[in-house]
């Protein structure tokens, strides 16, 4: 083979083996399904809200820091300020969505979670 012929194989071998790496690379093996959440749904503080501050505040929120989220603790702490309407400006949906001055770990569905229990008047149920 000449040297014309060899180039013109190297860069359809390059060409075809660049295009293969992208087209893989672009495959997902899982698909990532978001979790149902019903914004009508009627939430309950022990059921529905502690759950998430025992998995994601605690570290923190031990009683050395305020306010102290633990069980049986968190409601009062909760009721001096952390939950005034508007839900959406109240101080807790906001430490809990904001990434400036706090550092949150809960997912969108938990934050969707807290949202909707302190619009339905963050009762202690």
């Amino acid at each position: 083979m000449d040297q014309k012929t060899k180039m013109i194989k190297r860069w359809l071998v390059a060409i075809v083996l660049v295009i293969a790496a992208a087209t893989f690379s672009a495959c997902e093996k899982y698909e990532v399904k978001p979790i149902p959440f019903d914004a009508n749904a009627t939430w309950h503080f022990q059921a529905d809200i502690q759950p998430i501050f025992n998995a994601n505040c605690i570290s923190c929120h031990n009683g050395s820091k305020s306010p102290d989220l633990r069980d049986g603790k968190s409601y009062g702490a909760l009721s001096k300020g952390y939950v005034n309407p508007p839900a959406e400006n109240s101080r807790l949906y906001v430490k809990v969505s904001s990434s400036t001055t706090h550092i949150p770990r809960t997912s969108d569905t938990q934050k969707l979670m807290i949202l909707n229990w302190i619009k339905q008047g963050a009762l202690n149920n």
